[in-house]
């Protein structure tokens, strides 16, 4: 009697259900959700490793200096900018870290490695460079700006304006006539019985 009864549920057709398959889905879903949401975790969790081997960088840098930005901020991925166009990811294999620059011409890798102290050192050598390069910047304005006035003359006390009274006596009673006149014509038109 089993054997009959097992033909008959292979005979009957499979019944489908969408409850079932948007359960099934939904489970899965929250599945690939978790996982990924333990990736990103760890990720945000060894760059926050890099941005502590890189404390006392930071602390050396002028306080005032907004160039650069040494913070582990929120994105897909997430990323350990260093300062407006260079950051560290942590790549595909979950253990690499990729210190890129973003250039006009692409985006380029500096260094890749699976240790937290080479990328450091590679951070803090990049930092060093960016400093000199700065300070070698703003010396150059500063010659330039210095040769500039060098080789400016010095300027000459501008001389006393001219004061030609002819003309100023000329427009004074040109004023007067055409007042006079005005007058005149005003009388003649306006007035009645004149």
């Amino acid at each position: 009697m089993s054997d009959r009864l097992k033909e008959t549920e292979a005979d009957l057709p499979k019944v489908r259900r969408l409850s079932d398959a948007v359960r099934k889905v939904r489970i899965a879903e929250a599945e690939r959700v978790d996982a990924f949401s333990d990736l990103y975790e760890s990720e945000k969790a060894r760059l926050g490793l890099l941005a502590e081997e890189l404390d006392g960088v930071f602390a050396e840098l002028p306080a005032e200096d907004g160039y650069f930005l040494f913070q582990v901020l929120p994105g897909m991925p997430p990323r350990f900018w260093v300062d407006a166009t260079s950051h560290v990811v942590i790549a595909r294999d979950r253990r690499t870290y990729r210190f890129l620059k973003d250039t006009r011409l692409g985006r380029t890798v500096i260094r890749e490695s699976t240790d937290v102290g080479e990328i450091a050192d590679a951070v803090t050598d990049y930092v060093a460079e960016r400093v000199v390069e700065r300070e070698r910047a703003l010396e150059n304005d500063w010659m330039q700006e210095r040769m500039r006035q060098a080789a400016q003359p010095a300027a000459a006390p501008a001389p006393a304006p001219r004061r030609n009274w002819g003309a100023i006596a000329a427009a004074f009673l040109f004023g007067i006539a055409a007042g006079v006149g005005g007058l005149v014509a005003y009388a003649w038109f306006r007035l009645p019985g004149v």
